[in-house]
């Protein structure tokens, strides 16, 4: 799922590719990859995972997606400031859909205007499609699967230690999901902003290969670059609770460890 920096420049005449900035329009103005288009997808977090919740979730991706100019032709590259939890949800998103060509930029930005590579300022209008995809419930997590498999499932939290203990305060609960181990997603990433090689990774996720993983932190954005960092690894059974902390912290009757 990850396209280096020499790649994607390799493709950026080719008439399927559709590039997607998914930082801040302020920082998409300064500079981005040439052709490419602005979404920013952090104005997207969910925090209703019920049935219900759910299928509204399903109905606003594709309407992005679709507003965006996604179809199922076209070979799509998310890219952040780095390989970061940005772009990871947007890669993760399209894998829900069944996307069968979607990638992020490692090392995003940061490691595309180190190697000089060209960058435009001009704003690129979006092409709106008519976007929809197969739903892949298998990389998805609800609060109710979670709390039904709590004693088989390897619960990742991606977010910082002050949030995992309950130092930083960002629900009406504190603390993190009963048995979840905390990884900080910073960790997933070096100082060139690409992902850590197979072996680092693999020293940080020391987690039996056929295990049941469900990844989650605030509003799934971290989580997410977890979960491209497992699957990277290779790992199969892997899942993002959609709504992580924002809806279990704030939900009083779920249980929770400090």
């Amino acid at each position: 799922m990850l396209i280096t920096t020499s790649e994607l420049e390799s493709k950026l005449e080719q008439s399927t590719l559709l590039v997607i900035d998914t930082r801040s329009f302020n920082e998409y103005s300064e500079g981005h990859v040439p052709g490419s288009v602005n979404l920013d997808l952090f104005a997207f977090h969910w925090v209703d995972t019920t049935k219900q919740g759910i299928e509204n979730f399903n109905k606003q991706m594709e309407m992005i997606f679709s507003f965006v100019g996604i179809d199922s032709e076209k070979k799509v590259v998310f890219y952040d400031n780095v390989s970061g939890m940005l772009a990871a949800r947007g890669v993760w998103m399209l894998e829900y859909f069944s996307h069968p060509d979607v990638h992020m930029l490692d090392g995003g930005m940061k490691k595309w205007k180190k190697e000089n590579r060209p960058i435009e300022t001009k704003q690129n209008a979006s092409q709106p499609s008519k976007f929809s995809g197969k739903i892949n419930p298998e990389i998805i997590s609800n609060y109710e699967f979670i709390l039904n498999n709590i004693d088989t499932l390897k619960i990742i939290d991606a977010r910082s230690d002050e949030e995992y203990n309950g130092t930083i305060v960002r629900a009406a609960q504190v603390g993190h999901i009963p048995k979840s181990i905390n990884i900080d997603w910073n960790l997933n990433i070096n100082g060139e902003g690409t992902f850590k090689s197979d072996d680092e990774l693999s020293k940080l996720y020391q987690i039996p290969k056929d295990s049941a993983i469900v990844t989650y932190c605030q509003g799934a954005y971290r989580a997410a670059n977890t979960f491209l960092a497992l699957k990277k690894l290779g790992f199969k059974n892997v899942r993002v609770y959609l709504g992580s902390w924002g809806e279990w912290g704030n939900k009083l009757d779920l249980p929770v460890e400090k």
